[in-house]
């Protein structure tokens, strides 16, 4: 099976801490302005829909996390690796 994107199961891992169901985060991204149908959402966690970086933006909003949050660990362990490296 072909993924489209990295951040599905990090984004029902973090709703589900929150006690959201789809429909709550739905709503909640609904408020950022983004009309997100829980059908989507579904899709998103399931990783067989691809989301865009201002969706992504709207879903760390929604679910209240800094964005890099959204990424699984081991993504975001790479981007400090490439940092370290920059120096920075």
């Amino acid at each position: 099976m072909t993924f489209h994107n990295i951040v599905g199961p990090r984004v029902r891992a973090l709703r589900v801490e929150q006690g959201l169901t789809q429909e709550a985060l739905a709503a909640r991204c609904g408020v950022q302005g983004w009309h997100l149908a829980r059908g989507t959402l579904a899709k998103i966690e399931a990783r067989v829909r691809c989301v865009s970086d201002a969706e992504l933006f709207l879903l760390a909003r929604a679910l209240r996390r800094p964005l890099a949050e959204l990424y699984p660990r081991e993504v975001r362990a790479i981007g400090a690796q490439v940092r370290q490296a920059d120096g920075g």
